[in-house]
């Protein structure tokens, strides 16, 4: 070795003697420096945290039992503002640390680390309570700060960054597979205005729905009190109600008797029944003409009319039903025809060419009308009354504010057995019958029950003083003779407790012009030439074939 390489190794032991004892010096200031007790206002004083060489803080600084805070690092589940509150030196720290060299830091790498001296007691001085203890200010994150913390705890450090890279490795799924997040993480205003539920938008569809029911609703009601109002207002428009059939005098009227349908019949007899229907189908807007017995049920109705005036709930009133062996089909062109000349006919019986006389007796029928002499013969064999109708052969101007109904005597309001003692005997002995038994009241006939109903119904009206203004008006029209036979007649009917408003005695003559100054609604009588006779002058006629008489319809 030569001397000038012995004289630079000695010269740098020297240095690095040198070097040595600069640090050993600064450690010494440190430490004296970081021991100073500084006092404050009374007799408390702090002591600041010792550090070693580097500027970090000394463990184990405070003793297990100190009620002080501790200065250990924070844990996974603590969060970062709850560590130490203590401010560290580490502004001084840096700063000298990197002041020095690169040759020198690497030194200090190379020093082993030196035990610090013991800390001395803390002084008995009473803690502070925690509440009462001034909250410490946030610091500022920084590097230093950082690695302070890697260098206090490094487990809690390690566990930290593991949780960072959980937590963006969660992130990424999230991003990935989005999920609905959990409700700690946002606030709930956040969250609505995010994630609006299915639940809020059906609400507020629902809302506007609701309003419009609502608003139609209102708008009906308002429509049928509108309708309501309007009908009360129009007399002619509100309907009575049809009386109860037990309480009622139902006249069954068949299509044929009511309407005109002789082109009908007619169709029917040479073509048959599928052109019949056809005929009626084709038809059923085509409005029926009048018929033999719709005056009558129009004077029925009036008289409904005034009796409802003067009570209002009577029951004992007319029941008009429409019974016809016509097929269900033309009950729409019966329907129409009804209400287009405004009759109150609510009960129908549509039997499809099945006889209607069966359903008689169900209606509680006390007469039948009808156009088919076959038929008023099955309904006077059933114990009904019954007519056949005969339209007069001229128009005639009848009454719209009376009900006025003839009747025959013998073999209609009475029975037959006068004109049996005629026909068998003669005239004389049936004058000297008839005074011999001027006081033994008759038989009753088929339409004694038809004008018992009539006398009832006037009766009411007597009791309200409407005598002279009565809808309804009954004549007896006879061929018997007042003198000879009349007095049994009257004696009679007052026997039965009945009244008739006119009797004709008529004594053999023809009952055609008496019938066209009365100008009834309805004539009934049992002999057909005196049908006959009357519907020639223009009388509607109804015969009533009853007794000897039955078979006399032609």
């Amino acid at each position: 070795m030569s001397q000038t390489s012995l004289k630079q190794k000695k010269k740098n032991e020297t240095g690095s003697r040198n070097s040595k004892d600069s640090l050993d010096t600064d450690k010494r200031k440190d430490s004296e420096k970081s021991g100073v007790r500084l006092s404050t206002q009374g007799s408390k004083e702090l002591s600041l945290p010792k550090t070693d060489s580097r500027g970090y803080l000394v463990r184990n600084q405070w003793s297990r039992t100190s009620r002080s805070p501790s200065t250990r690092g924070p844990s996974i589940d603590e969060p970062r503002s709850k560590s130490t509150s203590l401010k560290l030196p580490s502004s001084s720290t840096t700063s000298r640390t990197s002041s020095t060299s690169p040759s020198q830091q690497d030194s200090l790498k190379q020093l082993p680390e030196e035990p610090s001296p013991p800390t001395p007691p803390m002084p008995s001085t009473p803690p502070m309570p925690l509440d009462s203890r001034p909250p410490t200010p946030p610091e500022p994150y920084s590097s230093s700060r950082r690695s302070t913390k890697m260098h206090e705890n490094p487990e809690a450090w390690a566990h930290g960054i593991m949780g960072d890279i959980r937590d963006s490795r969660d992130s990424t799924q999230l991003r990935d597979y989005p999920r609905t997040p959990p409700t700690e993480w946002k606030s709930y205003a956040q969250r609505r205005s995010t994630y609006s539920s299915q639940l809020d938008r059906d609400c507020l569809s629902e809302l506007p729905r609701q309003h419009h029911q609502r608003e139609e609703e209102d708008e009906d009601e308002a429509y049928w009190a509108s309708v309501k109002t309007l009908y009360e207002k129009i007399p002619s428009c509100s309907r009575p109600r049809p009386p109860k059939p037990k309480n009622a005098i139902t006249i069954a009227v068949s299509s044929r008797a009511l309407f005109n349908m002789v082109d009908g019949r007619k169709i029917y007899e040479e073509e048959g029944l599928e052109k019949y229907m056809e005929y009626q189908l084709n038809n059923e807007n085509v409005i029926l003409t009048p018929g033999p017995a719709f005056r009558f049920v129009k004077a029925l109705q009036h008289v409904n009319a005034r009796l409802r005036e003067l009570y209002p709930n009577e029951q004992d009133l007319f029941d008009i039903v429409l019974m016809t062996n016509n097929h269900a089909q033309v009950g729409v062109r019966l329907i129409n025809s009804v209400n287009h000349y405004g009759l109150l006919i609510d009960r129908f019986c549509l039997t499809g060419g099945k006889s209607p006389i069966g359903y008689l007796k169900a209606y509680l029928t006390n007469l039948y009308l009808s156009a088919d002499s076959e038929k008023v013969q099955e309904a006077i064999q059933e114990g009904i009354a019954s007519a056949t109708m005969f339209d007069g052969a001229k128009d005639m101007a009848y009454c719209d504010t009376q009900l006025r109904v003839a009747f025959d005597g013998d073999a209609v309001l009475f029975s037959d057995e006068s004109e049996h003692i005629a026909k068998e005997h003669g005239l004389d002995k049936f004058f000297q019958h008839e005074t011999l038994f001027e006081n033994k009241p008759l038989a009753q006939g088929p339409l004694k029950g038809f004008l018992e109903d009539l006398g009832r119904l006037q009766k009411k009206f007597y009791a309200k003083d409407e005598r002279l203004l009565c809808p309804i008006r009954t004549y007896l029209v006879t061929a018997r003779s007042a003198a000879s036979s009349g007095a049994r007649v009257l004696k009679t009917l007052r026997r039965w407790g009945l009244e008739i408003d006119e009797a004709l005695f008529l004594a053999g003559a023809p009952k055609g012009p008496i019938l066209v100054k009365i100008r009834p609604h309805i004539f009934f009588d049992d002999h057909m030439f005196h049908i006959e006779g009357a519907q020639k002058l223009g009388t509607i006629t109804a015969h009533v074939p009853y007794g000897i008489n039955q078979k006399m319809n032609n």
